[in-house]
């Protein structure tokens, strides 16, 4: 009986995978940069939950084997001089076609056996990206301050673009073909998970996250990500992102801003004046006047640069359209 139970699993586990399977190309994405420790266990793992599936190790200039070993665990090798993550998937983007991509790490972090699980959900579902969403692991998978880090993030992120993602930072996710090739990869570092949501964001793509379980990365491995530096990047993208895709709102804020400050220099100035006829700080007045046309020229600068902003949004919605939708061939 156990032996039927197991073998009832195991159908039930292969079934779905004639769905997505059938008529797809599969391609698994790991940018890996000193992974020697890990990278032979993630292959394998991929290799057993899609055997279809063509997986492929960018080297992004490792001092360790870790291309040696990803060559010899069977992955399709190749290297991305410019260092960064965010440049390793421009590159992977551009030169891999496939229709559905699985993006991970190399550091045998994530449940690679839930690939299948994610891809149903983007074949069935008709998405472009569903998200991994990290769960569990404690501190032994998470550096100190990486969980308030993560939370605060997600906030900022939901307050300036929308309420959709629960963990932007994570790099286990599968993008279909079309968000893979009209996605414009400009982050070049850890920062390229926020800018992958942001654009799933500001087009109102079709997505959805699935909570799995998260671990620690095995002995000898150890993680690139510096807490500050890269939080700081992090913060700094988002600042960008929402200039490039909302510029009327952060330029309107920074000139109201400004018009405020003008207020608060001129008011007792105008006060003054009214009471003695008298203007008695020259450059204060001078200052106020300069910051009151600022503010101005800021509004001014956002409202152009929003219609520039929406026809860039148009040009990137119909490149998106361009390409077939992965549920079109079901």
């Amino acid at each position: 009986m156990p032996e039927l139970d197991r073998a009832r699993d195991e159908l039930k586990e292969l079934l779905p995978q004639a769905s997505w399977v059938k008529n797809r190309s599969i391609a698994v994405l790991l940018p890996c940069y000193n992974e020697e420790a890990a990278i032979a266990d993630v292959i394998g793992d991929f290799r057993r939950a899609l055997p279809s599936a063509t997986i492929y190790v960018y080297d992004n200039n490792s001092t360790d084997r870790t291309a040696s070993v990803a060559l010899r665990a069977g992955a399709v090798v190749r290297t991305e001089p410019y260092q960064g993550k965010g440049n390793v998937l421009r590159r992977m983007l551009a030169d891999i076609d496939a229709d559905i991509y699985v993006m991970a790490d190399g550091d045998a972090t994530y449940d690679t056996s839930a690939a299948g699980r994610l891809i149903d959900a983007l074949v069935t579902g008709n998405l472009d990206m569903v998200v991994g969403t990290r769960s569990g692991g404690g501190d032994t998978a998470y550096r100190r301050g990486h969980q308030w880090g993560n939370l605060f993030f997600n906030r900022v992120v939901s307050h300036l673009f929308g309420n959709k993602f629960s963990d932007i930072l994570s790099g286990y996710r599968v993008l279909s073909r079309r968000f893979a090739k009209s996605f414009p990869v400009t982050s070049s570092g850890f920062e390229i998970e926020t800018e992958l949501c942001v654009h799933a964001l500001d087009l109102k793509i079709a997505t959805e996250e699935i909570q799995l379980p998260y671990k620690a990365r095995p002995e000898g491995s150890e993680s690139k990500l510096r807490t500050y530096r890269d939080g700081a990047r992090i913060l700094w993208t988002i600042g960008m992102l929402y200039k490039e895709l909302k510029p009327l709102r952060f330029f309107g804020v920074c000139g109201l801003f400004m018009m405020l400050v003008s207020f608060g220099l001129g008011l007792p100035l105008i006060a003054t004046y009214l009471e003695t006829g008298l203007v008695p700080r020259f450059p204060t007045a001078i200052l106020a006047a300069c910051t009151m046309q600022l503010g101005f020229l800021s509004i001014g600068c956002g409202m152009v640069l929003d219609s520039v902003a929406q026809g860039r949004r148009e040009a990137k919605r119909m490149r998106y359209l361009d390409l077939s939708s992965v549920a079109v061939r079901a």
